[in-house]
């Protein structure tokens, strides 16, 4: 053995990492729950390392429990009650007791540790399907056996990996042994014809997590940029980062199970148990400082452009101020005159999107100011950004050149933006975005708005050129 690594008791006895499909629970699947039985079998043999753990309490970790942007919910009821009869099933029906005592602690660590964690926000709604189908493989679990559902929420990998830690913490605090469950489907773009179709993205996310999972390189894990799981539209990669930092400090034995794609999404199984101390294993620190260090090589990239908007929205969010325009800036930004579109990015999913169409300010650097402050504070579908947030933005200014009228078949979704206008609505769509692959969407989006109706025939078309700076 290691000399850093030791036999040792841990709060956390160990955990799983399971997918929630509704489908494999026979009231549901109705048979098609055969075309996955070595998922169904893996399952089964996962709950049963949960229920050989003999803890006091299994937190179920669940993207599908009440979500929040800033902050990850803790169940305070003391009884939770859930069922898939929205799925068909009217057989199975589940009544929990939750461990408060434990959700008050982990509520009091993250309040000492200023950390968005606890019991705000909806309660005593059911329990669901994220919980209720890890529930329905836990039926051998003894009846006093407690139960904590924790959701996810719009923090970063890190900090869900530091919300783990969080609970490890309040399980050794208060001598609770603990085991976790991590509640996650995998990609959802597996299968041409399913509901959510095919992306390449999609097989390629599942074989890198499974690898990742089966190693246990929780490193490598929490370090995954996180817009490969949004494009791979996994919902169970922050469930695995809890997980994660429930064991830091600790090495376990970690087996990968089963894994398909056979209805288009994702299924993985796998199990951490015989948890062993290790002090090479309290990875938070390391992985911190592994992310700083890519924030900083990317800022170091950073054109003048961005770093303007950088700079004005920190100066802004921080300090409530505008400062004067640098005094070296390029003569374009000092002379020229453009619409500009500051676009601000956090973990992978936009967080603020301003910008004009023609230029409203004396150059281009004034555009980029006033419209950096208005992407950060006044985009209506988003609440402004917190000083806390700064270090994660990623920034992008595209500058517009001038549109001009055009007919349909003048477009094209990757070269080139477009304006759709009516009757005093007008709507616009940056070019070359994510998801976006053909004229008839890019219309169809700039429509919506506009507040256009999709059928509305008397529009005029406008194409525009930009030119990205990141």
């Amino acid at each position: 053995m290691d000399s850093k690594t030791e036999k040792t008791e841990s709060p956390v006895l160990g955990g799983v990492m399971v997918c929630h499909p509704p489908l494999i629970v026979p009231a549901v699947g109705k048979g098609e729950e055969k075309e996955v039985s070595e998922i169904t079998e893996a399952y089964e043999k996962a709950a049963q390392e949960i229920v050989d753990m003999h803890p006091d309490t299994v937190v179920i970790v669940s993207p599908h429990a009440p979500s929040y942007l800033d902050y990850i919910q803790l169940t305070s009821a003391p009884v939770s009650c859930g069922s898939l009869t929205q799925f068909g099933d009217q057989k199975d029906f589940f009544t929990v007791h939750n461990d408060l005592e434990l959700v008050r602690e982990m509520e009091k660590i993250a309040e000492e540790q200023e950390f968005a964690m606890g019991t705000l926000g909806r309660q005593n709604e059911p329990l669901d399907h994220g919980t209720v189908v890890p529930l329905y493989f836990l039926q051998n679990l003894p009846e006093d056996t407690k139960i904590v559902r924790m959701s996810i929420g719009g923090l970063s990998n890190l900090d869900h990996y530091k919300a783990g830690q969080i609970l490890a913490a309040a399980a050794k605090k208060l001598g609770r042994k603990v085991a976790v469950v991590a509640s996650g489907d995998l990609s959802h773009c597996q299968k041409e014809g399913s509901s959510y179709g095919f992306k390449a993205c999609g097989p390629i996310y599942d074989a890198k997590i499974m690898d990742i999972m089966s190693n246990g390189d929780f490193v490598s894990l929490v370090e995954m940029p996180e817009k490969e799981a949004d494009d791979a539209m996994s919902c169970g990669h922050k469930p695995f980062c809890v997980m994660a930092g429930a064991m830091d400090g600790f090495k376990p034995e970690s087996k990968g199970l089963a894994h398909s794609a056979e209805f288009g999404v994702g299924y993985g199984i796998c199990t951490y148990t015989d948890l062993q101390k290790d002090e090479n294993r309290h990875l938070y620190d390391m992985i911190e400082k592994d992310l700083e260090k890519r924030r900083s090589e990317a800022r170091a990239k950073e054109d003048e452009y961005v770093k303007l908007a950088r700079r004005t929205i920190e100066n802004y969010i921080r300090k409530g101020i505008v400062e004067p325009l640098p005094g070296d800036l390029s003569e374009e930004l000092r002379k020229d005159k453009a619409g500009v579109f500051v676009s601000i990015h956090e973990f992978g999913g936009l967080r603020g999107c301003i910008g004009t169409t023609a230029p409203t300010q004396k150059n281009i650097a004034m555009e980029i100011v006033n419209n950096a402050i208005s992407a950060s504070t006044r985009d209506p579908r988003f609440s402004p950004i917190r000083p806390e947030e700064l270090k994660d933005l990623e920034i992008n200014v595209d500058v517009l050149t001038p549109s001009t009228v055009c007919s349909i078949d003048d477009l094209d979704p990757k070269k080139y933006g477009v304006i759709v206008s009516s009757k005093g609505r007008r709507g616009l769509l940056l070019p070359d975005l994510e998801g976006v692959d053909s004229v008839e969407q890019q219309i169809r989006i700039a429509k919506q708005k506009a507040g256009i109706l999709e059928d509305e025939q008397d529009i005029e078309l406008e194409r525009f050129e930009v030119v990205r700076h990141v």
